[in-house]
C-alpha cells in the first residue's frame, strides 16, 4: 500500500462508516466531489490550508467560514480533525480515496473521458452506451474532461482499459508506424 494511502485510507473509511450510519452516504459523495472540484480548482486554498505557518485554530475558522451550512456537520468535523492533525493539507487524497472506496463497495466502474471540447449532451449520451459496454457493467460513473491538445476525438480509459480515439493519438501511431519501417 502507498504511503499515501496508509494515511488517507483510515480517515476515508472511518468516514464512510459515519455517513453510513448517519444515512446521509450519497449526500456526503456528492459533497465530496463538490469540495474536491473547489479544492483543485483553487490552489490558494489547498496551498493555504497545508501551510505550516497558518495556526490550526485559523484553519478550522477559515473551513467554517466556507463550508459551514454547505458541508454535512460530519463533514466539516472531517476536515476540522484533519487540520486538528496537521493533515488538512491531505484533504483531497482523503475525499479521493473515500470515493474509491464508495465505488468499490456499490461496484461502480469510473471511467474517465477526455475529449478535445467539451461535449453536448447527445454526445455524452451516446459515449455513456459505448462505455458501458466496454466496462462491462450499467453501474458507470463519468469522469469529463477536456484536453485541447488532442487535437479532435477522445480518449476513455475504464481501469486498465483504454480506448484512444483521438487526432493526437493516431498521428503518435502513425509515427510509431513510420519509424518501425525506416
Amino acid at each position: 500500500m502507498p504511503l499515501l494511502n496508509t494515511i488517507t485510507t483510515p480517515y476515508a473509511e472511518a468516514f464512510l462508516q459515519v455517513a453510513e450510519s448517519n444515512k446521509e452516504v450519497d449526500r456526503v459523495v456528492a459533497e465530496a466531489k463538490d469540495v474536491l472540484a473547489l479544492w483543485n480548482d483553487s490552489p490558494e486554498l489547498s496551498d493555504a490550508m497545508s501551510s505550516p505557518v497558518l495556526e490550526v485554530d485559523s484553519k478550522k475558522l477559515a473551513l467554517e467560514n466556507i463550508f459551514d451550512g454547505k458541508v454535512t456537520p460530519s463533514f466539516l468535523n472531517l476536515m476540522k480533525l484533519l487540520a486538528d492533525r496537521q493533515r488538512i493539507g491531505f484533504l483531497d487524497a482523503v475525499l479521493e480515496r473515500l470515493l474509491e472506496l464508495y465505488r468499490e463497495q456499490r461496484n461502480i466502474a469510473l471511467a474517465t473521458v477526455t475529449s478535445a471540447s467539451d461535449l453536448t449532451k447527445d454526445q455524452q449520451a451516446d459515449l455513456l452506451k459505448k462505455v458501458k459496454s466496454v466496462a462491462g457493467t450499467d453501474n458507470l460513473e463519468i469522469n469529463l474532461k477536456v484536453d485541447p491538445d488532442l487535437i479532435g476525438g477522445f480518449i476513455v480509459n475504464v481501469g486498465s482499459k483504454v480506448i484512444d480515439a483521438s487526432l493526437a493519438g493516431q498521428v503518435r501511431r502513425l509515427g510509431l508506424a513510420l519509424a518501425k519501417s525506416t
